[in-house]
């Protein structure tokens, strides 16, 4: 009995399994290459030829066309780990797919994907516990410490060059806005940070500044550009002739009723200026545009006026002065109006905008690069260093880098795995087994042997107990590495343990795949991805994630 349509593709059982395994570890070999502060960039091309150069796991995976449901899933594990810690996608994602790599070794000995699943599930759970009791409690203003995360986390990236510089800009932006709530806690609301980007300068030049930064010209030269109290107006209107609703036609019949036209125009112009100067305002950030005339009469009267400002910009100067965004002119108060100092770079080209009141706040953090390249990858990794540096400032916690805490934890589930019956205690094995690929690939990526560097870390906690004994790098040797400067938030190391355990019981949960259609024509059965042996051909692994890479 046929029951499918004729394009409706099925896998089965172990061919399932197997296309799914390969298809998820082709994404996480894809940006294995890029872990640690050895690892590799990637250039990415996106369909409209725009490049894309970095070594970000979740940016990486974003920008690739990939064409199979179960290598979505994967990416999903990158997004996850990006929006809840920060950093560590690359960590998720490779953790993921070394999990479904001894997955498939245990199946292949006939146990059951249920026996896995328990097994990975008991290891998740005994993992996050000991990465909490090997943490370190860290104090909101401990800057050192603070500053060691934000560079952890940059190194390896473009900003690492400069990134004493950089780890303090973001130390101290994330110190401006950070408030101890009622509790007892600490909470970082980087709403109130913005982040500008310029180029042809030098890194070194970036800087933090309090307040916003608005990259727009006055509209007429001849306006002032220094005000040390202006009240600041933000208005989502523009200031010119009021179109019609409907399309009119007009028949002049002499120079006088064209004269009556203008002259109507110019009363028109003419009053939305006078509000604005009735009630007050010295500096108007209008989000639309402004009229040749109105800008002529905003001058006349003192008035600083940029038009076109981003609606982002607008919201973020809204906190940064205190001001209402005024939609319509005719209700418009002094009440509606900001204070703040506001001052031109003409070098920079630059309006900077400091408010006055102690109640408003916001910074703007300024990065400089050379090109739009290099601007965009320091602006990513300073953007992951934020996140990181504020979550370990709410969570309090903090643990070695360098494969550390992966290879003390990886040592205690092996202890663990003794106290679990039954077949699971091999899934938990493996779990085991599966973090110690953080290491290895970091030894891999410095050109160093992963083997003999997996085997004098396990010594060194073994012999030792040395929680902190990593990998340095740079010279190959096995060292304390929280007092070298690599440490880590714990959020982070349990998020991606706990996200990669998920993703991957996920997948070793399907044993069948039914497709309405060809879900991919370009698989060529390699362990990169392509369809298994047995499985259908016309459903390779990753489709058209080689047209990105």
């Amino acid at each position: 009995m046929i029951i499918m349509g004729e394009d409706a593709q099925r896998v089965k059982d172990k061919d399932a399994q197997e296309y799914n395994i390969q298809a998820a570890r082709a994404v996480a070999n894809a940006v294995r290459s890029t872990l640690g502060p050895k690892g590799m960039d990637k250039m990415l091309v996106d369909s409209m030829g725009d490049v894309t150069i970095t070594n970000d796991g979740v940016t990486i995976l974003q920008e690739m066309d990939i064409d199979n449901p179960t290598a979505e899933m994967i990416v999903e594990v990158a997004e996850t780990q990006e929006d809840e810690a920060g950093d560590g996608t690359t960590t998720a994602v490779a953790i993921a797919g070394e999990l479904l790599k001894n997955a498939e070794d245990l199946l292949e000995q006939d146990i059951h994907p249920t026996a896995i699943i328990k097994g990975f599930h008991l290891a998740s759970q005994e993992a996050r516990s000991q990465v909490n009791e090997v943490a370190e409690g860290v104090e909101p203003g401990d800057s050192e410490v603070l500053q060691k995360v934000a560079e952890t986390s940059m190194t390896g990236k473009s900003s690492e060059l400069n990134k004493d510089l950089l780890a303090e800009l973001v130390v101290d932006t994330v110190e401006a806005v950070t408030v101890e709530a009622d509790d007892g806690s600490y909470v970082v609301d980087l709403a109130n940070v913005n982040i500008e980007t310029q180029t042809g300068r030098a890194t070194s030049e970036s800087e933090l500044l309090n307040g916003a930064v608005i990259d727009k010209d006055p509209v007429q030269d001849d306006m002032p550009t220094e005000f040390d109290e202006a009240d600041v107006l933000l208005l989502d209107e523009p200031i010119e002739i009021e179109e019609t609703d409907v399309d009119t036609q007009v028949n002049v019949e002499s120079p006088d009723q064209l004269q009556q036209f203008l002259d109507q125009e110019e009363k028109q112009l003419r009053q939305k200026v006078d509000k604005i100067v009735d009630s007050g305002a010295d500096v108007v950030f209008c989000q639309k545009g402004i009229d040749d005339l109105a800008q002529h009469y905003l001058a006349k009267e003192g008035i600083l006026a940029v038009r076109r400002t981003k609606k982002s910009d607008i919201a973020f100067l809204r906190d940064v002065v205190g001001a209402n965004v005024v939609s319509d002119l005719d209700s418009l108060s002094g009440e509606d109006l900001g204070r703040a100092s506001v001052r031109r770079d003409a070098d920079d080209e630059l309006f900077y905008v400091e408010g006055l009141d102690e109640e408003t706040h916001g910074v703007t953090l300024l990065l400089r690069g050379s090109t739009d390249h290099v601007v965009d990858e320091i602006e990513r990794g300073v953007q992951d260093a934020l996140d990181v540096v504020s979550t370990t400032v709410s969570d309090g916690r903090v643990v070695a880098g360098g494969g550390a805490i992966e290879v003390e934890v990886a040592r205690r589930l092996r202890s663990y795995a003794g106290s679990v019956g039954g077949r699971e205690q091999l899934a938990v094995e493996a779990f085991a087994d599966a973090l110690e690929l953080v290491p290895r690939v970091l030894a891999e990526n410095a050109g160093l042997d992963s083997i003999d560097t997996l085997v004098r870390l396990r010594e060194a906690h073994q012999e030792d107990e040395d929680t902190r004994a990593g990998l340095n790098v740079f010279s190959g040797d096995v060292e304390d590495t929280f007092e070298a400067g690599v440490v880590e938030p714990a959020q982070a190391k349990e998020q991606a343990i706990s996200s990669a355990t998920e993703a991957a019981n996920l997948v070793l949960k399907i044993d069948d795949i039914i497709a309405a259609d060809e879900l991919s024509t370009s698989g060529d059965g390699d362990d990169e991805g392509g369809a298994p042996g047995g499985g259908m051909g016309g459903m390779g692994g990753m489709g058209g994630m080689g047209g990105a890479m």
